[in-house]
């Protein structure tokens, strides 16, 4: 995967080929020519997939034409859709990608449509139906059709949605997300793959029109009925499946998103300390902010991370008093224009990942006008420290004195010091000093957020000491 940022006014064509030569050259024509929304411009990734005939000739020609626009890369032999969609990710320089077959049963023309929610940030993914009434559609084969209405419900239900053609051939994307789903799948079953794990993911999936030109079996339609039955056991196999984050540490932390209670009681026990003008430093995909940013006069959620942001910016556009961007914690530059404007930062499970804290300490100072709040959580006792915080990539673990004594070397009053779950720190124990484990179990996250109410209960009457500390410090 590129290191590179990615260009946000580009658009990465992914092209897989296997035996087109006599439509490749037609279709790259219609590529490039074909419009994009205004401001955008477009990079053509032809995936040669181990070709037989001239296919190869064909891309390279393009590619000497075009050195800018055009480039080819080439599997060694026939490894599948899959498989090209994968190295075609790993290629991608642009924001934004889609998919275009070389077998020009997509139109180039519908470009404008497929990408259209994702540049107004309404949608994550959308998909080209070739069965929503818009346009115009070559009629073909029935049990061809039928076998995709069957597939499409199939997937629809393992992944509780409710698209029209899950199997379209083209699919457009954040290329940032979709790099971040592993793809485990070669051939044609990485399509419901692909939509069942973004549905896990939580992302918005739009669906638009699309023409549709369906090639007969004698012009040379290469999916097949064994490649149906190879979808449908696709479905069964991924209905199920947590394997959603190519990042490990990104597991972890999707596997807590989902313990709500939990996320609901850390959010209760900041809450009084929240004012109306709010800055959160480290938002990720947003699972505090959906708690704390209700009756807000302004709330900013930044990261990092550009897919975190732009899945922000999709979960909350319905939101007028929140807003999104770009904060380093330890970048002052990126604090200059924050000054002085919020009465209250949070910064919940983020110090930990900052090498130099006085620095992150210091900007969140710097944001906050006289009188406001910090809240900062950061995990407790150095002396748990094992595997899973490796993986999270936690620099340390805090104790309350340390905590103390940076805070208020930052300049911050500290008003108190909240000791937050004690309940999980002998499984914190168990998994990352014992264990070493990289990654919680789903069950065992289900049947503790279960449990939560009780926890909440017994918490502070626990003998030893708590997972997590939250310093409350004020600029005086």
């Amino acid at each position: 995967m590129s290191e590179q940022p990615l260009d946000p006014s580009l658009v990465s064509i992914i092209v897989p080929a296997y035996n087109e030569d006599d439509l490749l050259g037609a279709c790259l024509t219609r590529v490039l020519a074909a419009p994009l929304p205004e401001g955008f411009s477009s990079e053509i990734i032809v995936i040669n997939d181990g070709s037989t005939d001239a296919t190869a000739q064909v891309a390279a020609e393009f590619a000497a034409a075009h050195p800018v626009r055009v480039r080819v890369i080439t599997h060694p032999k026939n490894l599948g859709k899959g498989a090209t969609i994968r190295t075609g990710l790993t290629e991608a320089r642009g924001e934004f990608g889609l998919i275009q077959d070389a077998d020009l049963e997509y139109d180039p023309e519908d470009y404008p449509k497929l990408l259209a929610p994702l540049v107004a940030r309404r949608a994550d993914v959308v998909y080209g139906s070739r069965f929503l009434i818009s346009g115009e559609r070559h009629v073909l084969y029935f049990w061809h059709s039928l076998a995709n209405a069957l597939l499409t419900t199939a997937c629809n239900m393992a992944a509780d949605l409710n698209l029209t053609d899950m199997a379209t051939g083209y699919k457009a994307f954040r290329v940032s997300l979709a790099r971040s789903v592993p793809i485990r799948s070669d051939r044609f079953s990485a399509e419901p793959e692909i939509t069942i794990k973004f549905a896990k993911r939580g992302v918005a999936i739009y669906e638009v029109p699309v023409n549709y030109h369906g090639r007969t079996y004698d012009e040379g339609k290469k999916i097949r009925f064994r490649d149906a039955v190879a979808m449908l056991w696709s479905v069964l196999r991924f209905c199920r499946t947590t394997d959603i984050y190519a990042d490990p540490g990104a597991r972890i932390l999707d596997a807590l998103s989902d313990t709500h209670r939990f996320n609901a009681w850390m959010a209760d026990t900041v809450k009084p300390y929240v004012g109306a003008k709010v800055l959160e430093v480290g938002a990720g995909i947003g699972n505090m902010t959906r708690h704390l940013s209700h009756g807000r006069r302004r709330y900013t959620a930044t990261d990092l991370d550009a897919e975190h942001l732009a899945r922000l910016q999709v979960r909350f556009r319905g939101r007028p008093n929140l807003s999104t961007g770009h904060v380093d914690l330890a970048e002052s530059k990126d604090f200059s224009e924050l000054r002085g404007q919020f009465d209250t930062v949070i910064c919940l499970n983020v110090l930990e990942h900052v090498g130099d804290a006085m620095a992150g300490l210091r900007n969140i100072y710097s944001a906050l006008e006289p009188g406001g709040r910090a809240i900062i959580l950061v995990p407790q006792g150095q002396e748990i420290y094992g595997t899973l915080d490796e993986v999270l990539g936690h620099f340390k673990r805090y104790s309350e004195e340390d905590l103390r004594a940076r805070m208020e070397e930052a300049g911050f009053h500290m008003e108190r010091v909240l000791h937050f779950n004690h309940v999980t720190r002998p499984g914190w124990y168990v998994n990352g000093r014992i264990l070493k484990r990289t990654s919680f179990g789903r069950v065992q996250l289900r049947v503790f957020d279960t449990l939560v109410p009780f926890w909440r209960v017994i918490d502070k009457s626990l003998p030893w000491p708590s997972v997590s500390i939250i310093g409350i410090g004020r600029r005086d």
